[in-house]
């Protein structure tokens, strides 16, 4: 990607995180009024809404002091292409004044899914873009018979996020980092490729840093340990540079 598109991206993550800054110097809203909250889209499938990745990014906020008002449109096994000839994903797009706008899809590893991803992400992108919005990718992996595909899958998730000239929020890279370091974390749910509730956290982790780009506070809850939750912090964190 030329230089400038990445001058351009870089500006765009410091001005959403710039935002996050002034929420925090001028007080939350927890009044849900909207006069201090970053009001985001997710446009995605299951591997958005399984576990209620949304709802564990606005719990991020909250706990950080932000106000995070996620809205989620994801339907099961839909690709961007799908939500864009869906009238109801289109119209939520219009509906609010998005600060950013989400996008997920499957793997997308094979060479004309990566070619799909990247028509559809530049489609969805230059469409945020024109209601003044902030595009961006949400990374996701393979499924674990498959998992020998997860470069692939990087690969195609950084194309299509370089072609659209959105951010990027790497949830698979951060997976991979996590497993660099124990290859035991259960980020996988029962059925091998939808993720484990850890593994969702992960995944709220590297997009609550790319989003604000704020160090994330830990959730409790969740059933993690003190040591497992530094492992993800850490590769959050190194999924984000």
């Amino acid at each position: 990607m030329p230089s400038t598109s990445r001058g351009h991206r870089t500006a765009v993550r410091r001005g959403v995180a710039a935002l996050a800054v002034a929420i925090l110097a001028c007080g939350s809203d927890p009044a849900g009024s909207g006069g201090g909250a970053i009001r985001i889209l997710f446009v995605g499938n299951s591997l958005t809404y399984a576990n209620d990745l949304p709802g564990m990014l606005r719990q991020l906020g909250t706990a950080d002091g932000l106000t995070l008002e996620p809205s989620d449109v994801s339907v099961g096994g839909y690709a961007l292409e799908d939500h864009w000839a869906t009238p109801a994903s289109r119209a939520a797009l219009d509906e609010e004044q998005w600060d950013v706008v989400i996008l997920q899809q499957g793997p997308s590893s094979l060479p004309e899914s990566r070619e799909n991803l990247v028509t559809w992400t530049r489609t969805w992108a230059d469409a945020v873009r024109a209601r003044g919005g902030t595009p961006a990718l949400y990374m996701v992996w393979p499924e674990r018979a498959r998992l020998g595909a997860l470069d692939d899958v990087i690969l195609s998730y950084r194309t299509a996020a370089e072609e659209a000239d959105a951010e990027l929020y790497a949830a698979g890279e951060a997976w991979r980092a996590a497993w660099e370091t124990d290859p035991d974390l259960p980020l996988y749910g029962p059925d091998d490729f939808h993720p484990s509730v850890m593994g969702t956290y992960l995944a709220a982790l590297t997009i609550y840093r790319g989003l604000t780009g704020r160090a994330p506070p830990s959730l409790g809850g969740l059933g993690i340990s003190a040591a497992d939750d530094a492992v993800l912090q850490a590769a959050a964190l190194e999924a984000s540079r």
